[in-house]
């Protein structure tokens, strides 16, 4: 439920500077095009400053006042964190219970932390803790020895198999496996050999992960997330990978085993890397970009196989001359015959 909060009030909740009426009650947040009065709405982009001006929000959050003048604002060096705070003051997460649900399924010798939850349908297994604060939603599946941090929440039937790790203040979405066995098989006449992947995944804190995403267990050792991940829906990192911290892994994003990726690195939608690899600290890979060989520090990569950025528009640029090209040679070929011609 909204709660109605003076503007000068939510100037202070975030560290904003009050320009007009402090005492306008705000009581939500939403979008330019459908706030009304008592309604807080804000500005990111400069292309929807038009949008802005014709809005009836109450207040608008925004970096720079001169572009709304006459408006109430709240004015703040980076808007879309602010507005990330503002949510969470009108909409806080609601805790479930403490404790485990009934229903739920936990060997006798797990470790539950203060305030922790365990939800309906949930399993637990031998050996295993829960941190303080942590949510453990419904259908959640937690093998043995798995260890969760504090203030963790993991949305309803995540898997988490046995030995892996997963940091403080972690969100798993829906539907995510974490320590599923790595792809590896040897390969002898023609017949696949399945490798025994006993290592374990672990997530440090900070992390997020969308809905269905699958990380692979180590095959030896770890496969290890970095503090301050972000990894969208529909991602696949494989046995032995190892991610920096604050990376993005947008969706549908593949990452092949062994792969060593920087600090700072992103990875657009559907794009990915070859096995093995090692890819520098601030990279980004474009849409469907593929690296196929180790990348250096702070390279933006396009295509496939991935290339710099500015060498795969050329390359795109001249594609598109092909055409005019192959008419001017056609032309050339026909002037040369008449010309041969006449000479005859």
């Amino acid at each position: 439920m909204s709660r109605a909060t003076r503007l000068s009030d939510l100037a202070d909740l975030l560290g904003a500077e009050l320009v007009g009426d402090g005492s306008r009650e705000i009581t939500g947040v939403r979008q330019l095009d459908s706030a009304e009065q008592e309604h807080l709405s804000f500005l990111h982009n400069p292309k929807y400053v038009e949008d802005a001006r014709s809005s009836r929000a109450g207040a608008i959050l925004v970096a720079d006042a001169s572009s709304l003048p006459g408006r109430d604002l709240l004015v703040c060096p980076e808007p879309y964190l602010a507005l990330a705070h503002a949510l969470d003051h009108f909409h806080p997460r609601e805790s479930p219970p403490p404790g485990a649900h009934p229903s739920a399924v936990m060997a006798e010798d797990v470790e539950l932390g203060e305030h922790a939850s365990v939800g309906p349908l949930a399993y637990v297994g031998a050996g295993s803790s829960i941190g303080a604060g942590s949510t453990i939603g419904p259908g959640c599946v937690l093998g043995r020895e798995v260890v969760v941090g504090e203030g963790t929440v993991l949305h309803p039937r995540v898997v988490v198999e046995d030995g892996c790790r997963i940091g403080d203040r972690c969100v798993i979405h829906s539907g995510t496996v974490i320590g599923s066995d790595g792809f590896g098989f040897a390969t002898v006449d023609g017949t696949h050999y399945k490798v025994p992947q006993i290592g374990i995944v672990v997530v440090e804190d900070d992390v997020e992960l969308g809905s269905n995403v699958c990380v692979d267990r180590a095959a030896l050792g770890e496969t290890r997330i970095g503090r301050g991940t972000k990894v969208d829906n529909l991602v696949q990192i494989a046995h032995n990978v190892q991610i920096g911290e604050a990376c993005l892994l947008v969706a549908q994003v593949g990452i092949s085993g062994s792969c060593k990726i920087g600090h700072h690195t992103v990875f657009a939608g559907q794009s990915g890397c070859s096995g093995h690899l090692k890819i520098g600290d601030g990279v980004v890979l474009t849409a469907r970009a593929v690296a196929i060989k180790d990348i250096p520090d702070g390279v933006m990569l396009s295509g496939y196989p991935g290339r710099p950025h500015r060498e795969w528009l050329q390359t795109n640029a001249n594609i598109q001359r092909l055409g005019g090209l192959r008419k001017r040679v056609k032309d050339l070929e026909a002037r040369l015959s008449d010309l041969e011609e006449s000479k005859k």
